[in-house]
C-alpha cells in the first residue's frame, strides 16, 4: 500500500540572519511532517526560533534573513528556491497565516466584506454574488453571530476576539492544504481562547487541513495538538505526540516548561523555575545548548547531540533523557 505525501515535510531547515556582529541561526536543523486534518503544536519560549519556521514556509522571511539550506515540501514540491511569483499564488490560497494580531491582516478603513471578496478574487475567478456568499459561510464556520450583517462593518467595529475570528475566517476562505497560526489567541481572554481553539479544530478536521500551532503556551497545545515539537535555540530538542511528550517528557527542557506551569504547583510553595537564561543565539554554548541550565548535564553534553528515536517514535535531542513513569 503506498503511503499517501505528507501535507507539509520540512527537512534539516536552516534559516539564518546576516549581522555585523556575526550570523545568528535562527532554525538550525528543523525538521518535522505534518498531514491533513492534524494539528503540530511548535512550542518554546521566545527567541526559540517558532515563529521564523513559521516565515520560513511561508517564504517570508526578508534580508538579512534567508534560508540557508534544507527543504520544505509542500504535497511533495520543495517551495525552497521558487520566485516570489510562485509563492504568492500559493499564500492564502493553498497556504494561509493566522498572525498574533488581527489588525496585520485586517485593513482598517475596509469594510469586512470587501476585503473577504478581494482575497477570493485575488487567486479565482469568481463573480461578487458567489463571492459573498463564501464569505457569510467562512464567518458562520468559525461562530460569529449574524454573519449577513457583520460582513457590513468594519474591524473596528469587532472585538479583540471576534476580529480574530474574522482573520480565521479570511485564512479559510480558499479551504487551504496548511494553516500556519502564530499564537492567534495570546492576546484574548480564557473564554474566547477556548472558542476560537474548539472552531479551529472542529473546522479542520471538517475541511481536511493541516494545522501548525505556534504557541508558548502548553495547555493550548494540550487542548489542541495531536503532535508537538518543543525548540529551544534555534533546534527542535523533543518531539512526538501530544499526550506522550506532555505526560512524560523525556528532555530536561521540556520537563522544565510543564513543571513551570502554576497549575502543577502545591498553594503556598514557590513556582518552579528553569535556571539561568535563554543563551543568545550570537553566541551559543558548545555543544548541547541547554547544558549550562541543565541539572543533569556532564561532561558528554560538551559534544552536540543528535536526535535519538525512544518508543513509539518520540524523539528527543538529550544525551541524558528523563524517564519518568506517565502521570
Amino acid at each position: 500500500m503506498t503511503q499517501a505525501v505528507p501535507t507539509l515535510a520540512v527537512d534539516d531547515l536552516k534559516t539564518v540572519f546576516e549581522t555585523r556582529a556575526g550570523a545568528v541561526k535562527a532554525v538550525d536543523g528543523v525538521s518535522f511532517t505534518v498531514t491533513a486534518g492534524r494539528v503540530l503544536g511548535l512550542v518554546g519560549e521566545s527567541g526559540s526560533g517558532k515563529t521564523v519556521t513559521g516565515f520560513s514556509i511561508m517564504g517570508l522571511v526578508d534580508p538579512p534573513g534567508r534560508i540557508a539550506s534544507g527543504h520544505i515540501l509542500f504535497k511533495g514540491r520543495d517551495l525552497v528556491g521558487l520566485s516570489e511569483q510562485e509563492m504568492r499564488r500559493l499564500r492564502g490560497a493553498r497556504i494561509a497565516m493566522i498572525f498574533q494580531d488581527p489588525m496585520m491582516t485586517l485593513n482598517p478603513v475596509l469594510r469586512i466584506e470587501t476585503q473577504m471578496v478581494e482575497t477570493l478574487q485575488a487567486h479565482i475567478s469568481i463573480g461578487q454574488r458567489e463571492a459573498h456568499e463564501r464569505a457569510r459561510e467562512a464567518l458562520g464556520m468559525v461562530g460569529i453571530p449574524s454573519p449577513e450583517e457583520r460582513l457590513k462593518a468594519y474591524p473596528h467595529q469587532f472585538s479583540g476576539g471576534m476580529r480574530q475570528r474574522v482573520a480565521i475566517a479570511i485564512a479559510l476562505l480558499h479551504r487551504p492544504d496548511l494553516i500556519i497560526a502564530d499564537e492567534p489567541t495570546t492576546a484574548l481572554d480564557v473564554t474566547i481562547q477556548g472558542q476560537i481553539l474548539y472552531e479551529m479544530q472542529r473546522v479542520c478536521r471538517q475541511i481536511g487541513t493541516a494545522l501548525i500551532w505556534i504557541t508558548h503556551d502548553l495547555s493550548v497545545v494540550a487542548s489542541l495538538a495531536d503532535e508537538i515539537c518543543v525548540m529551544y535555540a534555534g533546534k527542535i530538542v523533543e518531539q512526538g505526540s501530544v499526550d506522550m511528550v506532555l505526560d512524560r517528557p523525556a528532555h530536561p527542557y521540556t520537563k522544565g516548561l510543564i513543571g513551570s506551569v502554576p497549575s502543577r504547583n502545591r498553594k503556598g510553595v514557590p513556582l518552579a523555575q528553569i535556571p539561568g537564561m535563554t543563551p543568545s543565539l550570537l553566541n551559543l554554548p558548545t555543544g548541547c545548548s541547554f547544558r549550562l541550565r541543565c541539572t543533569r548535564a556532564d561532561a558528554a553534553c560538551v559534544a552536540p547531540p543528535e536526535m535519538t528515536t525512544l518508543e513509539a517514535g518520540r524523539r528527543v535531542r538529550c544525551f541524558h533523557p528523563v524517564h519518568e513513569a506517565a502521570a
